[in-house]
């Protein structure tokens, strides 16, 4: 099988805040979860603290970063949401997530149509072997099974995938495994399309959330209640107030204290 080797390096694209921040986490010390990976937004630690988001969407600079489709895409792939059967040599994973807005605003009903080499590195040709396409539920989630991608030369561990909004342009990426020697040296690799991987028994189970650059409005129960958030104000389950430009609905009534800022305490405050 010949390697992606041949591939272009991807394009040059305006450098965000985060996306220089999330190189730099992934190259020193980013947050982990059990099994090692960046972590999710949704995603939080043992402290009760949340984590840096991969990729985030809390400051609409940062939708999911696209990359080359590579030699080995087939149209047609069919509907599945599983890539294997309980003999399909490999390691079990499954990867879930969701799907955003710009807005952090999950879309239903998005195409991802995924491909991804087998267990020795080679894809198939002549068939639809870990090929397969599937559309967000009405929360804007997906649920892949399959097993950790092989290795083969030129290229390190990783999952092709194509993300589609009903009548909006495809996205075409690629999702990266954490802790891989081989992503040091593979020119594609890009830290922000890191799965957050951990080790479940004899599996592994990966979630990623992608962005797709499309402007959301607010709905006409979305506008903020309570202003932006401030501390010494006393709030109300239910109140909503904006913080960074994010929207955030009260969950427990409380005053508000410095370092309680709604990101910082997922027990007070949940986005949206």
């Amino acid at each position: 099988m010949n390697p992606e080797a041949s591939d272009d390096l991807p394009n040059s694209r305006r450098i965000s805040r985060k996306s220089i921040l999330k190189a730099a986490l992934v190259a020193t010390a980013a947050p982990l979860l059990a099994g090692g990976g960046v972590a999710l937004a949704r995603d939080a630690g043992s402290n009760g603290a949340p984590l840096t988001p991969t990729p985030a969407c809390d400051d609409g600079d940062d939708p999911t970063p696209p990359q080359m489709e590579g030699p080995y895409f087939k149209p047609n792939s069919p509907l599945r949401t599983s890539l294997v059967t309980p003999s399909t040599p490999g390691i079990p994973l499954t990867v879930s997530g969701y799907v955003f807005g710009r807005a952090c605003k999950p879309i239903p009903g998005v195409l991802l149509d995924f491909w991804q080499a087998d267990t020795n590195g080679g894809y198939d040709m002549s068939g639809f072997g870990f090929r397969g396409h599937q559309f967000t539920d009405t929360k804007g989630a997906f649920s892949l099974t399959t097993i950790v991608a092989g290795l083969y030369p030129g290229r390190t561990r990783h999952i092709h995938v194509k993300v589609q909004a009903p009548g909006r342009p495809v996205l075409t990426t690629q999702l990266y495994f954490p802790d891989e020697p081989r992503n040091n040296t593979d020119a594609l690799f890009d830290p922000e399309l890191l799965m957050n991987v951990r080790n479940v028994g004899n599996g592994r189970e990966g979630t990623f959330d992608f962005v797709l650059d499309i402007a959301q409005t607010p709905g006409p129960t979305d506008p903020p209640t309570g202003g932006t958030w401030a501390t010494g104000t006393s709030y109300r389950a239910g109140d909503r107030v904006t913080h960074g430009g994010v929207a955030y609905r009260c969950l427990q009534a409380h005053v508000a204290t410095a370092g309680w800022e709604p990101p910082n305490v997922p027990a007070l405050w949940e986005r949206g």
